[in-house]
């Protein structure tokens, strides 16, 4: 058997798969805020942070791993497990002196892990992707190479807030002498792995491309990202590496305390959104996933490191091979509720105005589905902006508006995803809203492509227990069959009739997004 551990913001979890049966053997979590009250972190971070700064203890998700592994391994026999893979939150950092891998080597079973390690930490808490602290290391590492453009182009992305590289300068600049105390550099996804594997492994691909450190054309550390980041951080990196990578037997700590075979070993961890690619069987060009959440979020893979020439699009190491793309659209379930709530609907109400008309009204409308701020593209919108009929306006006829928002998200997503070059084939669809048949059935008509709604409890998890089995030998692709199947009927078509609709739809919306930007 094969396990999958997900580090996220606010749990830690299990999935143990049964390669010859096809089969979940196992799955637990272990949530932080209501297992670990003594953190104060009841969402899985400490609030109240100043000046937007969003940090966690790494101490609690030692704990949670301690916690979890104990509850599964009084679940089922962990002496199975062959290989073991992860992922972890994207761009949350930890900081650790030389003392760390000494530290690892001499686990004792008989205490926990985060009084064992604690010593080790030379930051005491640890930024989290939430954290928007870091503008002006954002701009001073942008100038040093001499604009974003060039940022991007190396690294996948524009320096952004949350990612890693300006973080780390943030607290290069707070406070040098920690700084300088700092061996070791780690993301959640590389510590957790390192923890497992009983010495200091190397940051993953997916992961590492998620740091605006890593060059996507060399697959290294970028040296003068580094330089412009902060001194020597270079020499507190380990080279990258592919997340099937596979380290040695698992640490003494693990087979003693919880019963894994001696000869148990690990792969590298990866962050969650490439797992989540692996767990929703889209590792293929041509694969789409759009989860459909407070955000919504495009992901697909890619041959090649092409990057986003406006910046909006964020470029990561696929674990399967070749890269990937996510792009976040900040106005999703938010837009959504926000027109359902001043249309005085309800959710099923919403599901039928989307479905009326469609023929009739297709395209005919825009609206920029904008309530609040948006990050695709980057602009302070404080309301949406409607061009079409009167009625439309006006919002007298409610299906129009319904209706409008949707092609207006859709195609701001098709739109802002043009530029990877790569045809849309299959779209797998998740989150709360994939279950409305009218949003569904929106999503395929726009991408011309057909829909598949998938339940996968537990993505990143299981994309990581699917990681280790291709690190054991197995086939992603037969593997991927078996445990990322759309539920039977859950399918929709695109209707062939209406592509030519969007085409031209499409280029009215860029028309009126221009004309507001």
């Amino acid at each position: 058997m094969f396990l999958g551990l997900d580090s996220s913001t606010q749990s830690l979890t299990a999935v143990l798969i049964d390669s010859e049966s096809g089969k979940i053997a196992c799955q637990l979590s272990v949530n932080f805020g209501a297992e670990f009250p003594k953190y104060h972190s009841p969402s899985g971070f400490i609030p109240g942070g100043k000046d937007g700064e969003v940090h966690s203890n790494p101490l609690m998700w030692l704990e949670a791993l301690d916690l979890l592994l104990s509850r599964l391994s009084s679940a089922t026999d962990l002496s199975k497990v062959k290989l073991i893979a992860g992922s972890g939150q994207q761009h949350g950092s930890v900081y650790l002196d030389a003392t760390f891998d000494a530290r690892l080597a001499k686990l004792d079973p008989a205490l926990d892990l985060a009084s064992q390690l604690s010593p080790a930490l030379t930051r005491a808490t640890s930024p989290i992707w939430m954290d928007t602290s870091t503008g002006a290391e954002c701009a001073e590492i942008t100038a040093a190479l001499g604009g974003s453009a060039e940022v991007c182009a190396r690294s996948g992305s524009i320096a952004i807030e949350r990612f890693t590289g300006p973080q780390i300068r943030r607290f290069y600049k707070s406070d040098p002498a920690a700084y300088e105390r700092t061996s070791q550099i780690h993301l959640v996804s590389s510590f957790i792995a390192s923890v497992i594997a009983g010495k200091s492994v190397p940051i993953d691909f997916g992961d590492g491309a998620g740091m605006n450190l890593l060059n996507l054309s060399k697959l290294g550390w970028d040296t003068d990202l580094l330089a412009a980041t902060a001194p020597d951080l270079g020499k507190k990196l380990l080279p990258p590496a592919a997340a099937t990578t596979v380290q040695d037997r698992i640490s003494p700590y693990f087979t003693q305390k919880y019963g894994f075979a001696e000869n148990c070993r690990s792969a590298l961890f990866t962050g969650d959104n490439p797992a989540s690619l692996v767990g929703m069987g889209a590792t293929t060009p041509g694969n789409v996933v759009i989860s459909l959440g407070t955000s919504d979020t495009f992901f697909a893979a890619m041959p090649g490191p092409k990057t986003d020439p406006n910046g909006f699009g964020h470029v990561f190491g696929n674990p399967a091979g070749g890269f990937m793309s996510l792009i976040c659209f900040r106005n999703g379930s938010l837009a959504r509720e926000a027109l359902r709530d001043k249309l005085g609907l309800d959710w099923s109400a919403f599901d039928r105005e989307a479905l009326a008309g469609t023929l009739s009204s297709a395209g005919e409308n825009l609206m920029l589905p904008f309530f609040g701020p948006e990050i695709t593209p980057r602009h302070d919108f404080t309301e949406p902006v409607f061009q079409g009929s009167s009625a439309f306006e006006s919002g007298s006829d409610p299906a129009l508006q319904v209706r409008a928002l949707l092609e207006g998200q859709f195609l701001n997503m098709r739109l802002h995803s043009e530029w990877m070059g790569v045809k849309t084939e299959r779209i797998r669809l998740t989150g709360g809203a994939a279950k409305n048949d009218g949003i569904a059935q929106v999503v395929a008509d726009i991408f011309q492509a057909p829909v598949e709604r998938l339940d996968v409890l537990n993505s990143a998890a299981l994309g990581a227990a699917l990681i280790a089995a291709v690190a054991d030998g197995h086939d992603l692709p037969a593997l991927q069959e078996i445990f990322c199947k759309a539920a039977p009927g859950s399918s929709l078509q695109p209707s062939p009739s209406l592509a030519a609709t969007y085409d031209e739809a499409l280029g009215r919306f860029q028309t009126l997004l221009n004309a507001n930007l």
